[in-house]
């Protein structure tokens, strides 16, 4: 079970997930603290621990959209937070397989901030208001990729199997 610690709209832009001012700062141990920089309480949520480790982000379509800045997944990835949306922008959601940040597209997903949140492999199921919701699985290997780690790490496993 997970608690919806932030609902965001339609079109979140990387410059809002990332703003640009921080770009310089690229190592994911230190992208975090820059999550939602200008979205004061998200952000203090975020760098004051108090959101839970598995906490979820619901937000609309075409999440991630704008740049291709790596830094907007390994700024949430740092939080291990899930990401539920209606939908993700290309580049965004390749980005997030790429770091292993866990996503998750479910086009009619209704939730409050403070709700609870069982997601599976086939529906998030809202346990405040009981409601289900279709989930649109990744393919197979896409889901490999965040399964590992990310790319590096499912690479580094394929290279070991291999031996």
């Amino acid at each position: 079970m997970a608690r919806v610690i932030a609902k965001l709209g339609d079109d979140v832009s990387t410059d809002v997930i990332y703003p640009g001012r921080y770009m310089a700062t690229v190592l994911p141990t230190e992208t975090p603290q820059f999550a939602f920089a200008d979205h004061a309480e998200l952000n203090a949520l975020l760098k004051s621990g108090r959101a839970p480790t598995g906490g979820v982000i619901v937000a609309g379509k075409n999440f991630g959209c704008g740049s291709s800045r790596e830094q907007a997944c390994s700024c949430l990835k740092g939080h291990e937070l899930t990401i539920v949306a209606r939908g993700f922008a290309r580049i965004f959601l390749q980005n997030s397989i790429n770091l292993g940040l866990d996503l998750v597209t479910a086009p009619d997903v209704e939730a409050a901030e403070g709700d609870e949140l069982e997601v599976t492999a086939d529906e998030v199921v809202n346990r405040t208001t009981g409601h289900k919701y279709a989930t649109v699985p990744l393919p197979a290997a896409r889901q490999a990729i965040i399964d590992a780690g990310g790319l590096i790490a499912y690479t580094r496993q394929r290279l070991l199997a291999a031996r």
